[in-house]
């Protein structure tokens, strides 16, 4: 499986996309830095453009546009190396770039333009230009048509290797696909069926129940579209680069198929507090929540018995003594590790939030933000970044050298002090009530006001950490695709390790998976789809308050 060379069309493809993520990264990481300027009471912004200008494409562009592109770019590549890509994948990869890019263009130009300063949700009834909703549609058509040619690929490779179990990296990219095409279709539905129309003028109001409800039918497996690649390299990556075996097929296949089970049906629980759904139907969604926690549990445990396998291969005797068998100086492996340590809190806050309780204390505060930032920015991001340091030369023929090695743990350590600073504040300030999504204010000086400034200037200041991790990393990005020594660098991709019993052929059964999935679909969101459309609001016109 890791001795199979990656077809040049599929490199050069693959580089496109993850390029362009990070086109797009460094965007989003200027005008995240702004915005925290301006909300810490750093800087004034010039009349031309306002806050949630800047709130806005920091959003779109970190979290729907430099996640999707890396992450097909990184698949991709993955399929190439463990099966062979047809010329009818590659094309249809090529296509689905096209539309994502021309698509974010477009959405990104009615941002700057001050035309659709809605937030990465667009909550209705705040009312965009039509075509940055059109924008966003070509987003995620572009992605449908790539994964089209993945899954191509994957069932083309089982027809003609009857009998056999799929590499598991093609089964889990082929995974995070079925998740994201079932996702996609509530907020494609929301976007196609309600906002366009709606922003075009040619219906008076939009069913605002139904549009939430349809965006978190999207937005709560968006984490794990963003989380799967992730554990992707986190269960075939990191074990070739720390010198061990997967430590278990059968349980890294089984994690994917929970996530596609558990991680759709789950939307209610962003929307605890908002009036048109039942309180029942919110403790189904909770409950399903509760038990996504389940597969990050049995990643976790997979993860550190591989650590501890290869460090008592290498002579460890101690409890934790095989801690020092890794190898700390290797960002490929110290990147995506400090991912992993961070994404213990970022869970713990995601259990907080889901709770019925307990997110009444935190709900629509800046404690929201800062577990945000602590899954998508730092366990993804990390990810990511690691993921890139030898990606990009092993597509590109390059070498990642020594220096790169020790510049890279230094970006990975800057970025983690500025998120811990920032998102820290973010948190403690959440638990002081002070609400997420504001422009810069004293609230006309009142005392509570003002006792917050001190840590809305402590997080400017991890903001500002951060902003300075993003362009290093940027400019090790440009460094590994033009200037890095040309030579030949590993593609980490690791081996099963043998194990008495075989992974079982149910866990391919896709038709069962998708099925289950529907009918999980079927009963948490059935009845209130049908009530919110029976029952209707009032409907809303539109609102621009920018």
């Amino acid at each position: 499986m890791s001795s199979r060379s990656i077809d040049r069309r599929a490199a050069e493809m693959s580089v496109a996309y993850v390029l362009t993520a990070f086109l797009f990264f460094g965007v989003a990481a200027l005008a995240g830095l702004l915005q925290g300027l301006v909300r810490g009471g750093v800087i004034t912004l010039p009349k031309w453009v306002n806050y949630y200008q800047l709130l806005t494409a920091h959003g779109v562009l970190m979290a729907l546009v430099f996640t999707t592109f890396f992450i097909l770019g990184f698949f991709y590549a993955g399929m190439a190396k463990t099966i062979t890509l047809p010329r009818v994948s590659t094309n249809l990869g090529w296509i689905g770039w096209a539309m994502m890019f021309f698509g974010t263009t477009m959405a990104t130009a009615t941002i700057l333009i001050g035309d659709a300063s809605v937030m990465y949700t667009f909550y209705a009834p705040l009312k965009a230009s039509p075509w940055f909703y059109i924008g966003a549609t070509l987003l995620i058509v572009g992605s449908w048509v790539t994964g089209a040619g993945m899954i191509y690929a994957y069932t083309k490779w089982r027809k003609a290797n009857q009998g056999q179990l799929s590499p598991l990296f093609a089964f889990m990219a082929v995974a995070t696909m079925v998740l994201w095409y079932i996702a996609t279709l509530g907020v494609a539905a929301e976007v196609l069926l309600q906002l366009i129309p709606w922003s075009f003028g040619w219906v008076p109001t939009v069913n605002v129940v139904l549009s939430r409800m349809l965006f978190w039918f999207f937005g709560h497996p968006l984490v794990y579209f963003w989380l799967m690649p992730a554990y992707a390299a986190w269960y075939n990556c990191v074990p070739k680069i720390v010198g061990a075996k997967i430590f278990s097929d059968s349980l890294a296949r089984l994690t994917f198929v929970l996530f596609i089970l558990l991680s759709i049906p789950v939307g209610f629980h962003h929307q605890l507090t908002e009036a048109g759904i039942s309180e029942k139907w919110k403790i189904v969604h909770v409950a399903l929540t509760l038990g996504v926690v389940l597969p990050s549990m049995m990643t976790a445990f997979s993860m550190f018995a591989t650590f501890e396998t290869v460090g008592r291969e290498k002579g460890s005797r101690r409890l934790f003594g095989y801690f020092k068998k890794l190898p700390w100086g290797d960002v490929r492996f110290f990147a995506p590790f400090i991912g992993m340590v961070m994404f213990i809190p970022a869970g713990i806050g995601g259990i907080i939030n889901t709770s019925n309780q307990l997110n009444q204390v935190i709900h629509n505060t800046i404690w929201v933000t800062g577990h945000f930032h602590l899954t998508v920015a730092t366990s993804v991001a990390l990810t990511f970044f690691g993921v890139s340091y030898w990606l990009i030369p092993s597509l590109m023929g390059r070498k990642l050298t020594k220096r790169i090695h020790k510049l890279g743990i230094f970006q990975t350590i800057l970025w983690t002090v500025g998120m811990l600073i920032m998102s820290g504040a973010m948190h403690f300030m959440g638990l002081l009530g002070v609400p997420r999504r504001t422009d810069y204010t004293t609230y006309m000086d009142d005392l509570i006001g003002l006792s917050w400034m001190k840590y809305e200037t402590l997080m400017a200041i991890g903001g500002a950490l951060l902003f300075v991790a993003a362009m290093l990393m940027v400019g090790i990005v440009i460094y590994l695709w033009k200037y890095a020594p040309v030579g030949e660098e590993e593609f980490p991709m690791a081996d099963s390790q043998p194990m008495l019993q075989h992974t079982p052929r149910v866990l391919e059964k896709w038709k069962l998976w998708i099925a289950l999935t529907a009918l999980l679909i079927l009963i948490s969101y059935g009845y209130p789809v049908y009530d919110a459309i029976v029952h209707a609001p009032p409907g809303a016109p539109p609102m621009k308050t920018w």
